[in-house]
């Protein structure tokens, strides 16, 4: 799991620019990025709704604790 969040940061950072909050495209860029993470690095054995809900959990975090490009808690 550590192995898994290590890589979701990684790759988010690259995405949370100031005021990706704002903006459709770049908020749909950090989901995206979340799930396709967490495909790769989470055990098969979790179910489709287990999947779905531990992206919205994980994207609703970043969403309120990184609010730009030098604020929050990721910097």
């Amino acid at each position: 799991m550590k192995k898994v969040a290590h890589q979701v940061l990684d790759r988010l950072k690259s995405l949370l620019a100031l005021d990706w909050r704002r903006q459709t495209q770049a908020r749909a860029k950090v989901r995206l990025a979340i799930e396709d993470e967490l495909g790769t690095g989470l055990p098969p054995t979790y179910t489709r709704e287990l999947f779905s809900s531990k992206c919205s959990a994980l994207f609703e975090h970043v969403y309120e604790s990184y609010c730009g490009e030098s604020d929050g808690i990721y910097s």
